[in-house]
């Protein structure tokens, strides 16, 4: 039973989140912390931590450690192929009609109306991480840094976040 709610859940997730991993943040939050209590709000921040220092999507690679966490290999392997399966699904059925329907309105204007709601999702994933992760000024000044770095400087992500990391442990 608790193999197909992770499978269940995870395929929800795949199917209504847009805008890729971080997109999916909030849903993946909603579900696994509130929903299904399979892991707290601060393993939650941690997965999400380590996801993005791990290769792969975020998605896939926190939907891996959930579905580990709450049944072993076997509920990783589930949750895994519930997160990708609606992709899979979706991508087979568009590209076969994207050729034909790609200069009709109507698309058009339907993926207009995504683009608005991806940011949005991604904004709600960064707030949702941003308010377990600022513990004190250290990690406030981190922050900051970083993010002065990738934006003014354009340094490169996987730099910035080993770069944090080591100063994660000098500080701390």
């Amino acid at each position: 039973m608790v193999l197909l709610d992770i499978f269940i859940t995870f395929f929800k997730i795949g199917l209504f989140s847009f805008g890729g991993g971080y997109a999916m943040l909030p849903l993946i939050q909603q579900e696994v912390t509130i929903a299904h209590a399979w892991i707290t709000t601060t393993e939650f921040i941690d997965i999400v931590a380590i996801s993005q220092i791990t290769p792969g999507p975020i998605a896939i690679n926190s939907a891996t450690y959930i579905g580990f966490k709450v049944a072993g290999i076997i509920g990783s392997t589930v949750a895994t192929l519930g997160v990708i399966m609606p992709s899979v699904i979706i991508m087979i059925i568009i590209s076969r009609f994207f050729i034909k329907f790609k200069n009709n309105k109507y698309v058009e204007y339907a993926f207009l109306g995504l683009r608005p709601t991806t940011v949005g999702l991604v904004a709600a994933a960064a707030i949702l991480v941003a308010y377990g992760s600022f513990i004190d000024y250290k990690s406030i000044i981190i922050f900051a840094l970083a993010f002065f770095a990738s934006y003014k400087y354009k340094i490169d992500p996987i730099l910035l976040t080993i770069l944090s990391g080591i100063a994660g442990y000098i500080l701390y």
